[in-house]
């Protein structure tokens, strides 16, 4: 069963920063090495489900032309939205995903710390509408914490096992450490050297 909305209202009831995306060097990291590995110095359209609190959200953003992100926490939701007041192309929802799955295409779509939340069912699921709701050059961006959570029914390793096998595209970036691992999926396979004439 994947994990109910009541457990991450808890959490945020508690701390408004409840996995310190802020304050934690790791998570700092992490959040640079999410974006480094992105291919593409922009993107015209990104969806980021579970933004939590909106700081990746804050670093997504100088990075693409419109932004949407959801969380299934109303407190989520408010920090997330006061966090991008500066970007008005920018835009925060209350969703439960994979059934209140947004309409429109999307160039990127960022799934970070998300998915081991989910059941193999509603995983399987999310990843079927993320591919159908790519551009036809779109990517998809998986970022995962690799020791066993408890309560979660994944772990980093099934999830993006998963990924690999449902989504059918090239993977086009990776990084596997201790900690996480973190892998860019194109439905365009080309090398950025390639794309910039180098090879």
């Amino acid at each position: 069963m994947s994990v109910a909305t009541p457990y991450f209202d808890q959490l945020f009831a508690e701390n408004d920063d409840p996995w310190a995306f802020r304050q934690r060097w790791y998570e700092r990291r992490k959040r640079a090495m999410t974006l480094a590995i992105l291919t593409r110095p922009r993107y015209a359209s990104v969806f980021e489900p579970g933004c939590a609190n909106g700081e990746l959200s804050f670093e997504l953003a100088p990075r693409c032309d419109r932004l949407l992100c959801c969380d299934t926490a109303s407190a989520a939701v408010a920090l997330a939205r006061s966090r991008l007041l500066g970007f008005p192309y920018a835009e925060v929802q209350q969703s439960r995903l994979p059934e209140q799955w947004p309409t429109g295409q999307f160039e990127l779509i960022v799934l970070s710390e998300l998915c081991y939340y989910l059941d193999a069912d509603d995983l399987c699921r999310l990843i079927d509408r993320a591919r159908a709701s790519l551009t036809s050059d779109g990517q998809i961006l998986a970022c995962h914490w690799r020791p066993p959570i408890e309560g979660c029914p994944q772990t980093a390793e099934q999830v993006h096992a998963l990924l690999q096998q449902r989504l059918d595209m090239p993977r086009v970036a990776s990084h596997h450490e201790h900690d996480f691992l973190l892998d860019l999926w194109s439905r365009d396979g080309t090398s950025v050297a390639t794309l910039e004439g180098l090879r």
